[in-house]
């Protein structure tokens, strides 16, 4: 086999992306800290609620489009459970599905607003971003909503937490493994289901590659963009519920930014951002390289203003790599 043919396989790249992160943290090991286990289980937990972002973009991005909107509807959800569960005292199911199909309505609204009444996916989403954080914001009153509940008369009671919240916020087989990362292993499961295995799947990809041809060919072009957002809206609600879970409180200020780490995850691992091409393992491999970077940076003290700086580059590097590529 040709061996630049083996080199321009998006698995490869991804691979050897992950490869050269890995060899700077050996490197770069912060007097021995990247040896360490902990380093690698701290990580993983760290990488796991927007890795859950990251895969419901990955459907998206798949079709073609993207997705600005999960950060604020990450935060949303956050509050939303948080206020169901402490403030009005309702139980753990309804309040999860509850907030569980409002990100799914969310991600449908702008799946329609795309698909149906040809807005542009950028503004469609920015706009989504910024009626979600609006929400937040007016739903917990601009605070974070924690276990002190207002009374009538003006005091304050605490109330007990969600068990929800104690169950995602542990870690099983001798602390070694979170909760939230088995959630986020689940989620790419779901996603690699939908997008290998259902023909909803090929809808997807078909999308991205050619959406005329594939609304020539009668397969259902606008459904299947709604159940792509849809499904991206509802993994945003599923992030936000873990986020809540390990801050213990619901504040409407997570997740900015959070759509662009995720979105650089599903980039690194070698997804195209025109469509058509990618997968969700790939973004797997994205979201270990973009932890185990930001870890490194981390442990090394480098201050956060430069990752930031660092994660923009990287997506346009990542962008620029695949289009020489092609």
């Amino acid at each position: 086999m040709n061996l630049r043919y083996i080199v321009s396989l998006p698995l490869v790249r991804a691979f050897a992306a992950l490869i050269l992160v890995l060899a700077l943290g050996f490197y770069f090991h912060a007097d021995e800290a990247f040896y360490q286990w902990h380093t690698h289980r701290d990580m993983l937990r760290q990488v796991s609620v927007v890795g859950i972002l990251a895969c419901g973009l990955t459907v998206v991005i798949v079709t073609g489009g993207i997705d600005l909107a999960v950060g604020s509807i990450l935060a949303l959800s956050a509050v939303m459970f948080s206020y169901l569960a402490m403030h009005r005292e309702w139980s753990t199911l309804p309040a999860l599905a509850a907030c569980l199909g409002m990100g799914a309505l969310l991600g449908s609204v702008l799946g329609t607003l795309i698909a149906r009444f040809r807005i542009q996916a950028f503004i469609a989403t920015l706009a989504m971003m910024v009626f979600a954080r609006g929400a937040s914001k007016w739903l917990s009153q601009g605070q974070k909503v924690s276990r002190a509940v207002q009374t009538p008369e003006g005091d304050f009671k605490y109330v007990d937490e969600p068990e929800l919240f104690s169950i995602l916020d542990t870690s099983l087989l001798g602390q070694n493994v979170a909760v939230v990362t088995l959630v986020f292993l689940a989620c790419l499961v779901l996603c690699w289901i939908v997008m290998e295995k259902l023909r909803w799947g090929r809808y997807l990809y078909a999308i991205g590659g050619n959406e005329e041809a594939t609304r020539l060919s009668g397969a259902p072009v606008t459904a299947t963009r709604i159940f792509a957002y849809g499904l991206s809206g509802f993994l945003a609600a599923v992030a936000g519920i873990c986020q809540a879970a390990q801050e213990k409180q619901g504040d409407p200020e997570a997740g900015i930014a959070f759509e662009l780490y995720a979105i650089a995850m599903v980039v690194i691992g070698g997804t195209s951002l025109s469509g058509g091409r990618g997968g969700i393992w790939l973004t797997l491999i994205g979201a270990l390289t973009y932890g185990y970077l930001d870890k490194i940076l981390s442990i090394n003290a480098v201050e956060e203003s430069n990752r930031l700086m660092l994660t923009g580059a990287i997506i346009v590097g990542a962008v620029l790599f695949q289009r020489s590529k092609r």
